[in-house]
């Protein structure tokens, strides 16, 4: 994966788009300048049909302006119809960038251990993403037209009389004055609801995963008064914009008819001054009415919710898509076990980029008294843990669902930092050590195992790009997976989207092979195994054992556990490590998994 921070969703990703896409909004700018020829010529249609035909007595030419405004308006539709392709070029092509960005956000700020929650990262990678979407096209539908017809309707207005465009814009200019701090407000309120609708969706997604557990810890009444205060919050916060909305409704109404009414005022002192004709009259109330007064109306209204929004909407979305920094990763896992309230724990520093990084010595892994939890209100899933990994060991880990294991993983990954104790990697804590040499060093296996679109080699060469062809081979040959290179036609041939379909087993040998390969000193097996046969189990991870690498096994057969020289059991204040034969004698979750496993005859 690339080591470049994506680009955060804000002002700067729509000026490169807009770059990108240049003839596109150039295209649309044009029609659209087009589409608002009738705006422009109304009313000089309307005032030349009146002081030229019907009031000069050429009813004829009179009719012959009012045709022309027909025209007019057949020739708008069809500059609407030739501009909206050129809106789905642009809306289009930004949605998918906008899904681009928080992906790549979402990635990298996992890769930098940052606090987010799933249901969080889902909400803005389909509501507000969508969102946007969808405000950007109503955008340029709406307060696009309406803004160009409205200034065109001033150009028009001061083309027709000067006098009334003096006495009428400023009214507009100061309806829009006192508009923009609602705006501001209504931005404020509109932060706020989505901050209640990410906090709603992401404490609702972690309840209905975890409800049995809910369920079988009686804690159904606290869970729903939970859930009942965040649907107050987001209520409340959906009210407040409903409010400050309205208000600002009202206020562009009022605003709206003022320029009639001092145009009304005016009138009588102009018409006896000669500075204004009955058609003249006529054709700035015909601007003002047909014109002005509702494009200011909507295009107040059109910003006032959907630009608002857009505008908090792209702000959450900048914040998400930014570089994470020290910020401790918060996903849920398998791991997570019933919730209790714990006793408070101080924040630990989460692994990042940091000026004092430095790498370790060498690849020893050293736990002291490490506590970790899924959050403030969770239990510790793992709880003063205390365990040496000398470099080139061999640790197998065993426990019950929800013992701790994957998460185990992911702190000897240096994913996630430790909530207590102190986790060193060769001496080195690990919130200090180099995030380089933590990749290029550690590698993790998880039990879904990803197989890239591309080719072969392409997959097994992903974290060794050096890698030569022999080597890769070899590797494949050493975990057992060569058979299936040679199946599916060698290095060169296409895997992923682009090739055959492969079973779970193949994955996992394809991602064996990658991690053999790859320069780690440290490879973390989380039941990586767990769809090959035991012989092919064996085979790989006897192969990472030949090449002195720190080997732990998140054990899924209790075969694991008997190639080990040690074995970790993750039993919660009962956690035991020791040999086979002494935890058959020390450990009774141990001796009972060792018995399930025979009854179940998991060899």
């Amino acid at each position: 994966m690339s080591e470049s921070a994506p680009r955060p969703v804000d002002r700067h990703l729509f000026a490169g788009f807009l770059r990108q896409h240049r003839g596109a909004a150039v295209a649309v700018a044009g029609w659209s300048l087009l589409e608002a020829v009738p705006a422009l010529a109304s009313g000089l249609l309307v005032a030349a049909a009146l002081d030229r035909g019907f009031l000069a007595g050429r009813p004829a030419e009179g009719f012959l302006w009012i045709g022309l405004l027909g025209a007019a308006m057949v020739f708008r539709a069809l500059m609407t119809r030739t501009l909206t392709p050129w809106l789905g070029r642009l809306v289009e092509p930004l949605r998918d960038e906008l899904v681009t960005a928080v992906a790549a956000g979402a990635v990298h700020r996992a890769a930098a251990g940052a606090r987010d929650t799933a249901g969080a990262g889902v909400a803005r990678l389909t509501v507000q993403v969508e969102t946007v979407r969808a405000l950007v096209s109503a955008l340029l539908r709406s307060a696009r037209q309406l803004g160009v017809s409205l200034l065109m309707a001033f150009v028009g207005l001061a083309a027709l009389s000067a006098p009334v465009a003096a006495v009428t814009l400023p009214p507009v200019l100061l309806t829009l004055l006192l508009c923009v701090p609602r705006l501001r407000v209504l931005a404020r309120r509109q932060r706020r609801q989505l901050r209640a609708e990410e906090a709603l969706t992401a404490a609702a997604g972690e309840t209905f995963d975890g409800i049995r557990d809910v369920v079988a810890c009686g804690a159904r009444d606290r869970v729903a008064d939970d859930l009942s205060a965040r649907i107050a919050d987001h209520r409340d916060a959906v009210r407040a914009v409903a409010r400050t909305a309205s208000a600002n409704t009202l206020l562009v109404s009022l605003g709206s008819h003022l320029p009639l009414l001092v145009l009304l005022l005016a009138a009588p002192r102009l018409l006896d001054r000669g500075a204004l004709s009955v058609g003249e009259l006529l054709g700035a109330t015909s601007y003002l009415i047909s014109g002005v007064a509702p494009a200011l109306r909507s295009l107040v209204a059109v910003l006032g919710s959907w630009g608002v929004q857009l505008a908090t909407v792209l702000g959450r979305l900048s914040r998400s898509t930014a570089p994470a920094r020290r910020v401790p990763a918060r996903t849920p896992g398998p791991d997570i076990p019933a919730r209790r309230v714990p006793a408070r724990r101080a924040p630990a520093r989460a692994p990042g980029p940091d000026a004092s990084a430095r790498p370790p010595r060498s690849p020893d892994l050293s736990l002291v008294d490490v506590g970790y939890a899924y959050g403030p209100g969770a239990a510790p899933v793992i709880d003063g843990l205390s365990l040496d990994l000398p470099a080139g060991s061999h640790l197998t880990v065993v426990g019950p669902s929800g013992a701790g294991k994957s998460t185990l993983t992911t702190l000897l990954a240096g994913l996630a930092a430790p909530d207590d104790g102190r986790l060193t990697v060769g001496g080195v804590p690990v919130t200090d050590v180099d995030r380089a040499w933590l990749h290029r060093e550690v590698t993790l296996i998880p039990q879904e195992a990803y197989v890239f679109t591309g080719t072969v080699r392409d997959n097994l060469r992903y974290l060794n790009p050096r890698a030569r062809d022999a080597d890769l081979l070899a590797s494949a040959e050493a975990v057992g997976a060569r058979a299936l290179v040679d199946r599916l036609g060698g290095l060169d041939a296409p895997v992923g989207l682009d090739g055959p379909p492969l079973s779970s087993g193949e994955r996992q040998l394809v991602a064996l092979a990658r991690a053999h390969v790859s320069p780690a000193s440290v490879v973390l097996l989380d039941e990586a195994c767990c769809h090959l046969d035991p012989a092919a189990e064996e085979r790989a991870e006897r192969a990472f054992a030949a090449r002195g690498t720190t080997l732990v096994v998140v054990a899924h057969r209790i075969s694991s556990a008997l190639r080990a020289p040690r074995v970790l059991v993750l039993d919660g204040e009962r956690t035991a490590i020791g040999t086979h034969a002494q935890l058959l004698g020390e450990s009774p979750l141990y001796a009972d998994l060792v018995g399930h496993w025979a009854a179940a005859g998991t060899p």
